[in-house]
């Protein structure tokens, strides 16, 4: 792989890194790992990268890895730059024949979400989006079962994500994330709702298998002079009839990432927390609470589904987080790029990982809830 950003003055682009080395199948040979030249250059020698292909740019590194043979060049490039700097390099990348993982949100606005959508269906190529949350193998679990209908009809969906580190004007205090991510210019139209809104956006449909079709929202901005808001409440109506409520906060001061959901359907519900993920807390009417446990070889009718054990990888009682569900989308991402290269027809096991579609409803979902925080009306229609 090739990396666009993630360089020594950056955070997740190492976390990107210990994800898709876990398994042993991808390499890191090149990088334009920073705007700023020299940070790029020892960031590249830091993880030893021949020089000759520590790039000034991203362009320069598309142009240059196309020229290189199809056994040297790069397979794939992971861009963990701010959110501007997400469109361009990845429509570029699958333009000169490249598959693309990118961070979330995968755009800063609805118009290049569609554009995307457009070039992985012009070019064939594919796009991973890094919504970390589902590789977690009782996430996993967890949608297997409300698909097989475990639960009946579900009713009701209540996901939260709240975090505290922005309850001060931590992007004045030389804190180079918060920064961005509180610069509209850089970060898009919604600062809570595109940096941890869409995670719960995104987990709530992806475990319920519904689509979220009107919502209400009512964001705020909190912390005297920033720039975009850091709290939101969100009422939301699913396809099926269902309703739901979404929380996302950044003010939420002393919670670290406690993303937590719970869905309801007619004869029982579930839960999951982030902060305890190897558990799947299951409440059904008139018998005991049951605890799903990664890991556990359980006899029927409590098997745990292929999709929760395809991505666990250590035995039950070893805790399982946020690396190693990272590593879980690499490596479904990676399976299913080799299996088109190899002329074969990826497992739904390997195909298990957000996409372009999952990225345009991310852009849809934030258009959509700033715009309801700005009208009068009390619904407004989700449109993608």
């Amino acid at each position: 792989m090739g990396m666009v950003g993630g360089g020594n003055d950056a955070f997740i682009g190492a976390v990107h890194r210990i994800a898709a080395f876990m398994d042993g199948k991808i390499e890191l040979v090149c990088g334009a790992f920073s705007a700023n030249r020299e940070v790029s250059l020892q960031s590249g020698r830091d993880l030893f990268i021949d020089e000759s292909r520590i790039y000034p740019d991203y362009k320069t590194m598309l142009e240059k890895e196309a020229q290189l043979p199809e056994g040297e060049r790069m397979d794939f490039v992971t861009i963990v730059t701010p959110n501007f700097l997400h469109y361009e390099p990845a429509k570029l990348a699958m333009e000169a024949g490249f598959d693309v993982v990118v961070e979330k949100p995968m755009t800063v606005s609805l118009e290049e979400a569609k554009s995307l959508q457009e070039t992985v269906e012009r070019t064939g190529k594919t796009l991973c989006l890094t919504h970390t949350y589902s590789g977690y193998p009782m996430v996993k679990q967890a949608k297997a079962m409300v698909a097989e209908g475990h639960f009946g009809k579900i009713r009701k969906v209540v996901v939260e994500y709240p975090q505290g580190w922005l309850s001060r004007l931590t992007e004045r205090e030389g804190h180079a994330g918060a920064a961005w991510r509180a610069d509209p210019k850089r970060s898009g139209k919604s600062l809570v709702m595109g940096d941890i809104g869409t995670h719960a956006a995104h987990l709530a449909e992806y475990i319920t298998g519904l689509r979220i079709e009107e919502l209400c929202a009512d964001l705020t901005t909190f912390v005297e002079g920033r720039m975009l808001d850091d709290d939101g409440s969100v009422l939301l109506r699913f396809n099926n009839g269902a309703k739901g409520v979404l929380m996302a906060s950044q003010i939420s001061a002393g919670e670290e990432n406690a993303v937590r959901i719970r869905v309801y359907g007619e004869k029982g519900g579930l839960e999951w927390a982030n902060e305890d993920p190897n558990n799947l807390i299951i409440k059904m009417l008139d018998i005991p609470r049951q605890i799903y446990r990664t890991g556990n070889n359980y006899i029927a009718p409590y098997t745990l589904s292929s999709f929760a054990t395809h991505n666990t990888r250590v035995p039950a009682g070893h805790p399982e987080g946020l690396l190693e569900s990272f590593a879980n989308i690499y490596r479904n991402f990676t399976a299913t790029v080799m299996a088109k290269k190899e002329g074969r027809t990826p497992t739904p096991e390997e195909m298990d990982f957000p996409n372009v579609y999952d990225g345009v409803r991310g852009m849809a979902f934030i258009d959509t809830v700033v715009k309801s925080n700005q009208s009068n009306e009390k619904w407004t229609k989700f449109e993608v």
